[in-house]
C-alpha cells in the first residue's frame, strides 16, 4: 500500500521556488527521499540494537524490520511521541 502526499502552493510561491532550484518537483521529491533514508537508518539501528539486547529474532528485510520496530514499540510515530510529551 502506498500513500500519496500532495501540497499546493501559489503561482508566486512556485516562481520563488524556481529562483532556488531548476526543478521544484525533483527538489521536493529528493528532500523527502533523503529524510526518509535518514529515518530508516535510525529505525533500523534501533530495532537491531533492541533485538540483540533482548535476544529477539530480527525480522528479515528492511521493511519487515521497520514494521517490527513499530510493533515492539521500539519506535513510535511523531504524533504518538508528541502526545506523550504533551498530554491533554
Amino acid at each position: 500500500m502506498a500513500k500519496e502526499i500532495k501540497n499546493t502552493i501559489s503561482d508566486t510561491d512556485y516562481k520563488v521556488f524556481e529562483y532556488v532550484t531548476t526543478n521544484p518537483t525533483e527538489w521536493v521529491e529528493g528532500s523527502i527521499l533523503n529524510r526518509l533514508m535518514d529515518a530508516k537508518r535510525i529505525i533500523l539501528q534501533l530495532i537491531q540494537q533492541h533485538c540483540n539486547e533482548n535476544e529477539i529474532a530480527l525480522a528479515v528485510g528492511e521493511e519487515a524490520q521497520i514494521l517490527q520496530a513499530f510493533e515492539l514499540n521500539v519506535v513510535k510515530t511523531a504524533e504518538e511521541r508528541n502526545a506523550e510529551q504533551n498530554p491533554e
